[in-house]
C-alpha cells in the first residue's frame, strides 16, 4: 500500500510538473508595448502567396498584405460584425453601429503597421502577431470626403519612398473601399510641423482620389472610415483623423482588437484560405513618378 501510495504520489508530482510546463510552453508573443499576449495556436489558415509586408513593403506602395488588412477592416464594418463591440458608453448613446451605407464605408491603415511578411503555406496567430506588434484596437471615424482628401495627401508625403523618407512614408495609407492616385512629381505642399517627420498639407495637389466603392468620389459627403486607435489619436500624419474624431459625437474606438478582426475575416468570409484575389496587388493606389 506504502508503495502504491509513494508511487502515486510521484506520479501526481509528475503531473503537476508538466501541467506547469505545459502552461509555460504554451504559445505567447510580447507585442511591442511589452504586453504578454497569450496566441490561439487553434487558428490556422493557408495563403497561396507571400503576404508582403517585411523591408518596408507596405511603406513604398500598395501590397497584396496591406488589401487584405484594409478589406478585414471594412468588412468587419459593412457585415456588422463590429455592433458587438462598442463600448458601454457607446451603447448607452446609442452609438451602436457604423452610421453610413456600405457605398460610404471605407477602410485605412498605414504602412508603418504591416512589418512582417505572411510566407506562403500554413500560417498561425504568431505570424499575424509579427505583422501587428501593437495592440491596436478598431476605430470609426466619421470625416468629410475632402478631409478624406487631405488625410491622403498628407500620409502621401514622404513618396518616393527613400531611406531619409522611409519614416515619413510609415503614414502611407493602404485602402479598401476607395482608390487613389499620388502624383510624386508634384512637390508636396508643406505646412505646419507635425511631429517629427512630417507637415500638415497646405494644399491639396499630389493625392486624387478616383472612386469611392464603384461610385464617384464626393468632397461634400460624409464617409465612416475604418481605421486603428492609433490614427484616431493623430499618430504620424493623422492629424486630421484626431480632429474629424474630437469632432464627431460618433466616432469612436472599439473594444475588438485588429488582428482578432483578421481572423473572423480570414476564417468567416475567406474560409481559411488566401486565394487568388490577393496574389499581389489589386490596382487600388497608383504611384506616378
Amino acid at each position: 500500500m506504502k508503495k502504491y501510495q509513494k508511487a502515486l504520489g510521484l506520479f501526481l508530482a509528475l503531473s503537476l510538473c508538466l501541467g506547469i510546463f505545459g502552461i509555460a510552453a504554451a504559445s505567447t508573443f510580447t507585442d511591442a508595448h511589452g504586453n504578454v499576449v497569450e496566441l490561439d495556436d487553434a487558428l490556422e489558415a493557408y495563403s497561396g502567396f507571400v503576404l508582403y509586408g517585411a523591408d518596408d513593403a507596405a511603406r513604398k506602395g500598395e501590397t497584396n498584405l496591406g488589401d487584405l488588412w484594409a478589406d478585414a477592416l471594412r468588412w468587419f464594418a459593412v457585415s456588422g460584425e463590429i455592433s458587438r463591440y462598442f463600448e458601454e458608453d457607446d451603447i448607452t448613446a446609442g452609438n451602436t453601429a457604423v452610421d453610413a451605407d456600405a457605398d460610404h464605408v471605407v477602410a485605412l491603415w498605414n504602412g508603418g503597421n504591416l512589418r512582417a511578411d505572411v510566407p506562403e503555406g500554413k500560417f498561425g496567430a504568431e505570424q499575424l502577431a509579427e505583422v501587428l506588434p501593437y495592440p491596436n484596437k478598431v476605430a470609426v471615424v466619421y470625416m468629410t470626403g475632402a478631409q478624406l482628401q487631405e488625410v491622403l495627401e498628407a500620409a502621401s508625403q514622404g513618396l518616393p519612398y527613400s531611406e531619409e523618407s522611409a519614416a515619413a512614408c510609415a503614414a502611407f495609407m493602404q485602402v479598401s473601399g476607395l482608390s487613389y492616385t499620388v502624383d510624386t512629381g508634384v512637390e508636396y505642399d508643406r505646412g505646419e510641423a507635425y511631429g517629427d517627420h512630417w507637415f500638415k498639407a497646405a494644399s491639396l495637389r499630389r493625392v486624387t482620389v478616383d472612386e469611392v466603392n464603384g461610385l464617384p468620389f464626393d468632397p461634400e459627403a460624409t464617409y465612416a472610415v475604418i481605421t486603428s486607435n492609433a490614427n484616431f489619436n493623430g499618430m504620424d500624419s493623422s492629424y486630421l483623423f484626431r480632429e474629424a474624431a474630437e469632432a464627431g459625437e460618433k466616432s469612436t474606438i472599439t473594444t475588438a482588437v485588429v488582428r482578432d478582426v483578421l481572423w473572423l475575416y480570414i476564417t468567416g468570409e475567406l474560409n481559411n484560405r488566401i486565394g487568388e484575389d490577393y496574389a499581389g496587388a489589386q490596382g487600388r493606389i497608383t504611384i506616378r513618378p
